[in-house]
């Protein structure tokens, strides 16, 4: 008889700082939901949603700015004037994660921890060698093997025969 291993099930990422790659993004253009699943090199995994659209399909000036935000800096271009959002998946940002406490919906005597990301700032890769599993996830990118990413126009690692 086969016998199956048991996960220790759903575990909230902790607050602190971490840097997320950025593995997959799903847009729903016709009611303007953006999914942004990121991981750390550790597998611990955030999922960042934004709503830029209202009911009758106006863009909201205030989810259209956190978003901008958001993708400016894990493009690492202030200048961007626009953006696929599939774009950001291979891209990197760190992240201070913070808990969030509030009331169920469901039963007002209990309380939901909700983890949301806080200050964001670019970054080129994660800072330590990623589990394989995030490889994976990232299609084994140079940048999720834990080196740095090679210069624009300068490869040193095919210099050095890396």
């Amino acid at each position: 008889m086969a016998r199956i291993p048991m996960t220790k099930g759903y575990s909230q990422i902790p607050e602190g700082r971490y840097i997320f790659g950025i593995y997959d993004v799903q847009y729903d253009e016709d009611f303007g939901k953006i999914e942004i699943k990121m991981v750390t090199a550790k597998g611990q995994t955030h999922t960042e949603r934004f709503h830029i659209k209202d009911s009758s399909g106006l863009l909201l000036e205030k989810a259209l700015g956190a978003f901008s935000y958001f993708a400016k800096t894990a493009m690492n271009n202030d200048e961007l004037e626009d953006i696929d959002p599939m774009e950001l998946v291979g891209h990197y940002l760190e992240a201070e994660v913070i808990h969030n406490e509030r009331p169920s919906l469901k039963d007002p005597t209990k309380t939901v921890t909700f983890a949301n990301l806080g200050e964001k700032v670019p970054a080129a890769g994660f800072a330590e060698h990623p589990t394989p599993k995030v490889q994976a996830l990232l299609g084994g990118s140079r940048k999720a093997s834990g080196k740095a990413p090679a210069t624009a126009g300068f490869d040193l690692d095919a210099l050095l025969g890396d």
